[in-house]
């Protein structure tokens, strides 16, 4: 039986064993925040990821979209308008294939640059197919591969959605890292770690935003329910040792990432990060493995049906997962329309 130290002497006996950080020594919140979390940068922009140098980067369409409006990064959309990977299965979809590439000659840029992994995004059009949320997986596995990168240095991102869950389970099994992302609910976290996720993105920020619309009112940091959403999930994966890391991501406002401090891992948006580059105050660490505080029982072997009932029960993860989804695949056309106005002037 696993003994779980009360909070104040785990938290004590990890810094003095030297597992915790005293961020006294650092100079900026940034830096305090390397040292007990690993810091994502949030970004399609190359020379933004070489400013703050994070552990890893992530992509998606969205992120992709705003990177190549700048007139800097025009030689990525012409390199995948002249890939020969870049053919779209999809005769409504024409660019969908060019998209995928795009995401790659974004990802491999990035990759050059930090010393982690990039994590690169299943198109959400396909986020109710777990077949062809696999198939796409392996196809961006294979173009990835072209370039000389091994699948050890990406991370799928998939959709959370039982579809999702499915494919990821399969990609697990076969040795493919997956990110979950658009995460909402605890039923999500938990049907993703019962698969063996490597690393779920629960999104603090448009938590928040569902509370704020619903209930018309402000919510200061250590009470924001996208906050307190990230330390349950977190606090129930230690407590039932699941291996499946915690990227806290999509955040409104700094305040959010200090109460996190010490989650496995951060997302950030280049705003955020010279926030916190910025401030030369102390920075506390929130989380750590031991802490304790989790009273939920541990949900295993997840069928759908009791996917739906734990995730169906949360109205507002169920609203913000829809439009998750909607949004991203909005982005993904946006950005296919943008190659598409590309193609025509050459």
């Amino acid at each position: 039986v696993r003994v779980r130290l009360a909070p104040a002497r785990a938290y004590v006996d990890e810094k003095q064993q030297g597992e915790a950080v005293n961020s006294n020594v650092a100079t900026t919140q940034l830096e305090a925040l390397k040292s007990m979390s690993v810091v994502v940068a949030d970004t399609g922009k190359p020379e933004l990821v070489k400013k703050f140098k994070p552990q890893d980067c992530t992509t998606n369409p969205s992120l992709c979209y705003q990177a190549v409006q700048d007139p800097e990064y025009q030689g990525f959309l012409q390199q995948a308008l002249n890939s020969k990977a870049a053919k779209s299965s999809d005769p409504a979809r024409p660019y969908a294939g060019v998209a995928d590439v795009l995401s790659v000659i974004i990802g491999a840029e990035m990759l050059k640059i930090v010393p982690g992994r990039v994590s690169t995004e299943v198109d959400a059009h396909l986020s109710h197919d777990a077949k062809a949320c696999y198939d796409k997986a392996m196809h961006l596995l294979d173009m990835y591969a072209a370039r000389g990168i091994e699948p050890s240095r990406v991370y799928i991102k998939l959709a959370s959605t039982w579809a999702g869950v499915e494919a990821c389970r399969r990609l697990q099994r076969e040795g493919v890292d997956c990110n979950m992302t658009l995460l909402f609910s605890f039923g999500q976290a938990a049907a993703c770690a019962d698969v063996g996720a490597a690393l779920i993105s629960p999104f603090v920020g448009r938590i928040l935003d569902w509370h704020k619309a619903k209930y018309n009112r402000d919510y200061a940091p250590h009470e924001d329910p996208g906050v307190a959403s990230v330390q349950r999930i977190y606090k129930y994966y230690k407590a039932h040792d699941y291996k499946t890391i915690v990227m806290a991501a999509s955040f409104r406002n700094a305040g959010e990432i200090r109460e996190l401090a010490g989650c496995d891992n951060i997302t950030i948006s280049p705003a955020l990060l010279d926030e916190l580059q910025a401030s030369i105050e102390p920075l506390p660490r929130k989380l750590w493995p031991t802490m304790g505080g989790n009273s939920d029982e541990r949900v295993s072997g997840m069928s759908q049906a009791t996917f739906d009932s734990l995730h169906g029960s949360d109205e507002m993860a169920v609203e913000k997962l829809k439009h998750g989804i909607d949004s991203f695949s909005a982005d993904q056309k946006k950005l296919e329309e943008q190659l598409a106005k590309l193609a025509s002037t050459l």
